[in-house]
């Protein structure tokens, strides 16, 4: 991948929305462009920006002379917990306080001794930024950060509202066995039930500000002048398609983590986006077990948990007398820190490794890893799927359920836990998985994908030459 000259260098500012799951990607993303000879400006909320200092070290946003972070204001109260900030707050608070600071941003860089912005690159989900690209009469490129399914199911939320799936009539509705209704009506979507749709849609409120919001930003994608996707064509092939009937110039580029292959640049190695501090001490301990052997434990950096669930997670990885290492935040309990008994630490002693945070990209395609027990976020997913990994899936909200509905249905690749988790289920999914018949027929699907993925970010794969024509159409712009 060569670069273009630098009196030619366009100007990228890439803004994700923010929490862990998206500024990850657009940070993978934002690297490939700065190797293809773009000046980068980085933005996140002040919040995030203060969360990586402290995270990653006082120098850690110091950046490079074209990869600059800047942040903004999101209108939320300043916090300094280590913790996602409300999902919902932010998208209330956004779009109403984060323009005017953001159009100021690009009038400063515009003013500097660097290029002028060229083009924005914004999170699906951050569609205010449109209205700071007409402003400006820059091209904006919407990077939508879950799975290709997870976008085309939130593109049928208004159908769903319309035909009078949404909203449910009561609360009943979520245990009654109403949300098992399968749809008929979508084709790249053959019987899928109510339950696989993105969660915002099990409410009762015409007016969710949830259901709402994002409803609104599947309806901005016509109006992205590209549209990018962190997946691979061979994947998700079935639901890209009607996507670009929304928006024909849509690039499937991932998985964007196998694509960092190609950032050659030592110095952007160090420009981490983790917001909580890494334990390393992890990998080491996978290298004294043996290939396959090991549960892989994380539920991201949103999921919240009873107490009740964490210690049936716990028991049932006791019980099921296999090895594995357990990500738990210490927020991952709401209101506790996540603390399992005495009992469960002696009884785990030498084959339970339990820590805050880990490179996950490193953990995952460890030699010792044999199954991941997963909330289905999309940059786990497809991390596991390019890692030839199979999942035991326990979604908890967003498009997660749609990401799990895909990997136990279509993909082959997982079965599902129930969410009234019981330790006797995770202990026997974790022993079909690791031993028994369906586990190794698994395996070997997810190994298929591995090499489908390995193709895709190949020299001449469909991800690569997405990626090409992705800057060819920049540039052209």
């Amino acid at each position: 991948m060569g670069s273009i000259a630098e009196t030619e260098k366009p100007h990228a500012i890439c803004i994700p929305y923010p929490a862990q799951g998206h500024i990850n990607p657009m940070m993978k993303l934002a690297k490939l462009l700065h190797c293809k000879g773009f000046h980068i400006s980085f933005v996140n909320n002040h919040f995030n920006h203060k969360r990586l200092l402290r995270s990653r070290g006082p120098s850690s946003l110091d950046g490079l002379p074209d990869f600059c972070f800047y942040s903004i204001t999101d209108g939320l109260p300043p916090s300094e917990a280590e913790a996602t900030q409300s999902i919902p707050a932010l998208c209330e608070s956004v779009p109403k306080h984060s323009l005017e600071p953001f159009c100021e941003l690009i009038t400063r860089l515009n003013g500097s001794d660097g290029p002028p912005v060229s083009c924005i690159i914004s999170d699906g989900c951050m569609s205010f930024t449109l209205e700071a690209a007409e402003r400006f009469g820059l091209p904006e490129v919407l990077f939508w950060t879950p799975s290709g399914c997870g976008v085309l199911a939130y593109t049928h939320y208004r159908d769903l509202v319309n035909k009078k799936y949404v909203p449910l009539k009561d609360m009943s509705d979520m245990t009654n066995g109403y949300l098992e209704t399968s749809l008929d009506w979508i084709p790249e979507m053959k019987n899928i039930r109510l339950k696989d749709f993105p969660n915002f849609i099990r409410t009762t409120d015409i007016n969710d500000a949830m259901l709402n919001y994002l409803t609104t930003e599947a309806e901005a994608i016509p109006r992205g002048f590209a549209v990018i996707l962190n997946t691979f064509d061979t994947l998700e092939q079935d639901s890209v398609k009607p996507l670009l009937a929304l928006n024909p110039n849509i690039f499937t580029i991932g998985p964007l983590h196998m694509m960092q292959q190609y950032v050659h640049d030592d110095r952007l190695k160090n420009i981490g986006s983790n917001l909580w501090k890494e334990d390393t001490s992890c990998v080491n301990w996978l290298d004294t077990k043996d290939p396959g052997s090991v549960v892989y434990v994380n539920f991201g950096s949103i999921t919240i948990m009873t107490k009740e669930q964490l210690i049936e997670f716990g028991w049932g990885l006791a019980n099921s007398k296999k090895d594995f290492l357990w990500i738990t935040r210490p927020d991952i309990v709401g209101g506790d820190e996540a603390m399992m008994p005495p009992e469960f630490v002696d009884e785990t002693r030498g084959r339970g490794m339990v820590t805050s945070w880990c490179p996950q990209e490193e953990v995952i395609k460890h030699p010792a890893i044999g199954v991941f027990l997963t909330h289905n976020g999309w940059n786990s997913t497809i991390e596991s799927i390019s890692s030839g990994v199979p999942m035991i899936c326990w979604p908890f909200f967003a498009e997660q359920q749609t990401n799990c509905w895909y990997c136990c249905v279509k993909w082959g690749i997982g079965m599902e836990i129930d969410t009234d988790v019981k330790r006797e289920e995770v202990e026997a999914q974790v022993r079909e998985m690791l031993d028994g018949k369906k586990g190794k027929m698994m395996k070997n699907k997810a190994l298929e994908w591995k090499k489908k993925a390995q193709d895709a970010i190949a020299i001449g794969g469909s991800s690569y030459l997405n990626f090409e024509k992705l800057v060819d159409f920049l540039l052209k712009k």
